[in-house]
């Protein structure tokens, strides 16, 4: 009998370190898309302006969203991100778009689906995978957004278990194999996510795995919200998880402290996906790929990690040096929650 890919991943991660692919609005920039480009013709008639709205390019522009996966998975990558950052009710009021969160959720799990599919044909021997991206959306459900009105909010738990829920099975039904709660700055919105997830697992019979990855900030070591890495575990390991780590935010050398605190306390896989550096002055990363693999270099050397791949900045060169030198080394020994710190 044909084992799961839950099963698939779990055992590939206990063999091996495992690669995330990289940025995607990053690659999508380099396209120079238009107005029309987002519109296509299904928003032909949408009343507000849609540039920018890049979780849309899934349906309307599916060319080159596949073509960003295919890259990604041509240098090696086992997991494919969907381009569903902002594919929330939440997110989407932005543009009025509230009503296409489903599609935009089941057509970026296609896309990824398609080109996972064919990589997976193309190497048999190396299995790829597609990993539902949801993101942390615009609001936070623990802090005020008004200084003089510290117990206000912009959206509540109920609002955001509703939320991803929608989207979340808009990803299982368009082909994910996995659903990764993303640059998690609030983890009241991940618990949230979580709680979303997990109901739907249950109430589906499901066992997609579930990863979960925070943001540091700034160099005070702690979310948005205020958590150090190992509250941030502690806040979220009842959710029988796949994997716990860390992305966006800082490039891979300010990271390592925060992985490094991650592998000791986790009794899951470890994640991270760094940025290439921090900005320059123009919004602009400027670390090259050999640059930013000889940072990434103590987190694998170290057995820090077990999934690595890369965020804003990155592109498929990174991770092409991201998978030759996770290649050369074994991965993080997975820790029982009584051996964990």
């Amino acid at each position: 009998m044909a084992i799961s890919a839950a099963q698939q991943i779990k055992e590939t991660l206990a063999r091996r370190i495992m690669v995330l692919d990289g940025a995607m609005g990053t690659m999508i920039q380099r396209h120079k898309l238009d107005e029309q480009d987002f519109r296509g013709n299904r928003f032909a008639d949408h009343p507000s302006p849609l540039k920018g709205d890049n979780d849309l390019l899934a349906i309307t522009r599916p060319d080159i969203i596949e073509g960003i996966h295919d890259a990604y998975f041509e240098v090696g990558a086992d997991f494919a991100s969907t381009n569903s950052f902002n594919g929330t009710t939440i997110a989407q009021a932005d543009y009025e778009l509230e009503n296409a969160v489903y599609e935009i959720n089941f057509h970026a799990a296609q896309c990824a689906r398609r080109s996972a599919d064919r990589y997976t044909a193309k190497t048999p021997e190396q299995p790829r995978y597609v990993v539902g991206s949801l993101g942390p959306t615009n609001r936070t459900a623990s802090m005020s957004p008004d200084v003089n009105d510290p117990g206000k909010r912009l959206v509540t738990f109920d609002e955001l278990v509703v939320a991803y829920t929608q989207a979340a099975q808009a990803l299982l039904d368009g082909g994910a194999d996995v659903l990764m709660i993303e640059t998690v700055f609030d983890t009241l919105n991940a618990k949230a996510a979580l709680f979303a997830v997990m109901q739907l697992k249950e109430e589906k019979g499901l066992d997609t795995p579930v990863m979960i990855s925070g943001t540091i900030t700034d160099a005070s070591g702690r979310t948005l919200s205020g958590q150090t890495s190992e509250a941030f575990w502690i806040s979220l390991m009842h959710g029988d998880l796949l994997s716990i780590g860390l992305n966006c935010a800082l490039g891979a050398k300010d990271m390592l402290p925060y992985i490094k605190t991650l592998d000791k306390v986790a009794s899951c896989f470890v994640s991270a996906h760094p940025n290439a550096g921090l900005p320059n002055e123009f919004g602009q990363y400027d670390e090259s790929p050999a640059q930013m693999a000889e940072q990434v270099r103590e987190f694998i050397a170290g057995g820090h990690v077990n999934i690595i791949g890369g965020c804003c900045g990155t592109t498929p060169e990174h991770i092409a040096a991201l998978k030759k030198l996770a290649d050369q080394y074994p991965p993080r020994n997975l820790k029982t929650r009584e051996q964990a710190a």
